[in-house]
């Protein structure tokens, strides 16, 4: 019987000692519980710091732009477009995400166009223009509205072109060449009013070069060849009837000299000549010949 009950006792205290394991590991459980949820607030405020910092770098790069040196900004608005005005050099501020600031190159350059003509006795011109050119600062947002960065292709070049092709109607070939620098001073002036409309200044203008077709050249050739024969003719004339006077006044000068002489020699000159020339031996003829010297006439 005692045995009996120590088992029911040992029964009875069996539901106790598993309800303590089970709060033992039900605590442990909590405790690991309230850590993850600390660790976990932790970093997603690491996170929500490091995505507010990131936002904030990023907002400054795109609120700032460079403006370099000979250029102007042209600031472009994605609500309202082109705005009125430009910016300067250097860093300046724009709305990020909302504005871009496009830089406008102001300084001085370079531009060649090919142009193909007609002169006013209809032969087909080519030529080679060269030009340096800027625009004006302060007009660059008028520029970028109206043609973009694109302007050297849509005005330039045109212009270029059309002031070939008025100014050379009104020259012959020929003049084309012989006054070359008057149908410069001329494009260049027609040139220059045409993109001054469009805010673009010329600063300096040259014809590169100018061709022709294979037969005005062929007919220049034959024109030089001729001129120059006809020069050669005309030279070899002049130096002709320059040899000739030459003669004449060569004869001229002789006959006067013989004259002369005719006049200064007399008997008595001869005379004198002849005893200078003599050599002191009279000579072996004997008669009634002349003397060689005659005294009486050198006494007179």
């Amino acid at each position: 019987m005692r045995r009996s009950g120590r088992l029911a006792e040992e029964e009875d205290g069996i539901p106790d000692r598993t309800s303590k394991k089970e709060n033992a590991i039900m605590a442990r459980n909590s405790q690991f519980t309230d850590i993850s949820d600390a660790l976990g607030g932790f970093r997603i405020g690491t996170i929500g710091r490091l995505a507010g910092l990131l936002a904030i770098v990023i907002l400054l790069l795109n609120g700032f732009e460079v403006v370099g040196a000979g250029e102007r900004g042209v600031v472009f608005s994605k609500l309202g477009g082109v705005q009125e005005g430009v910016r300067g050099e250097g860093l300046q501020f724009k709305i990020p995400f909302v504005q871009d600031i496009i830089a406008m190159d102001v300084k001085i350059q370079k531009s060649e166009t090919d142009a193909s003509a007609s002169s006013k006795d209809l032969q087909t011109v080519h030529s080679r223009i060269a030009i340096n050119y800027h625009i004006t600062p302060d007009r660059a947002s008028a520029i970028y509205q109206d043609v973009g960065l694109s302007f050297k292709e849509r005005l330039i070049d045109p212009a270029v072109q059309e002031a070939v092709k008025a100014s050379t109607a009104q020259f012959t070939a020929e003049e084309l060449i012989t006054r070359r620098a008057e149908v410069s001073t001329q494009i260049k002036g027609s040139l220059a009013d045409r993109l001054l409309a469009h805010n673009i200044l010329v600063d300096e203008f040259n014809i590169v070069d100018f061709t022709f077709s294979d037969v005005f050249n062929v007919a220049i050739e034959s024109k030089q060849t001729a001129e120059q024969a006809a020069l050669k003719a005309q030279r070899d004339l002049e130096r002709i009837k320059i040899e000739a006077e030459q003669k004449i006044t060569s004869a001229q000068a002789e006959a006067e000299a013989q004259r002369l002489q005719r006049e200064t020699i007399t008997d008595t000159l001869l005379q004198l000549r002849a005893i200078e020339k003599w050599n002191g031996v009279l000579p072996q003829v004997s008669g009634g010949a002349v003397p060689f010297i005659d005294l009486k006439s050198i006494g007179n």
